[in-house]
């Protein structure tokens, strides 16, 4: 996980992406690139993730390609056969961590209180999804859990412009998850350019 810690902390915004049509998926991954984003986690909300997956990573070997809403043990497999690089779910499944552990391939599970952060280290884990990031208390309980545990988080779930730089700015957070960057209704219509240009602002902004 340290290599691939680095890489996300280097890169500080993950955007979180929902493509229905793999037929997307290579335009969306090269906007990206060309703005300043060689990221994306492609979420297991749709049938066309893994295949969505498998095509950025035979057009883009450089991208970091993360899955998301991750569940099952099928899923796993999908995605690794994919090509991805780690595994996001959003909550914490002791079986889908250990499955994933066994396949030596990260993952980074959901958690959002301390009994789940606790279950987390007791599994291994050191770097977690703090979610639903705003729901789940925001800032303020993201800052009691960190003081208390030795873990880094992602916060995703709420975390917008507004608040992104605040979310970043505190020590145990190694980079956020998005989705404000690439709405499902301008993938939906292909308008790369605004996709684009919000990338590159989110980019600039930090």
């Amino acid at each position: 996980m340290s290599a691939l810690l680095e890489r996300l902390c280097a890169l500080k915004i993950i955007p979180v992406i929902a493509i229905k049509d793999a037929d997307d998926a290579v335009a969306l991954g090269r906007t990206l690139l060309e703005n300043g984003m060689p990221s994306a986690e492609i979420t297991f909300r749709t049938p066309a993730a893994a295949e969505s997956i498998r095509r950025l990573r035979e057009a883009f070997p450089e991208m970091i390609i993360g899955a998301g809403t991750v569940l099952t043990t099928a899923q796993v497999d999908q995605a690794i056969e994919a090509g991805v690089d780690f595994i996001v779910s959003p909550g914490l499944n002791p079986r889908i961590v250990q499955y994933c552990q066994a396949r030596g391939v990260p993952i980074i599970p959901g958690v959002n209180n301390p009994s789940l952060v606790e279950q987390a280290m007791e599994l291994g884990l050191k770097t977690l999804k703090f979610f639903p990031a705003e729901p789940s208390g925001g800032l303020g309980m993201l800052k009691a859990m960190s003081a208390v545990y030795p873990v880094s988080f992602m916060p995703t779930g709420g975390v917008s412009p507004s608040n992104v730089k605040d979310y970043l700015a505190l020590p145990a957070v190694f980079a956020c998850g998005g989705t404000w960057m690439v709405p499902a209704n301008l993938i939906d219509n292909r308008e790369w350019d605004k996709i684009g240009a919000l990338t590159k602002e989110a980019m600039a902004a930090l």
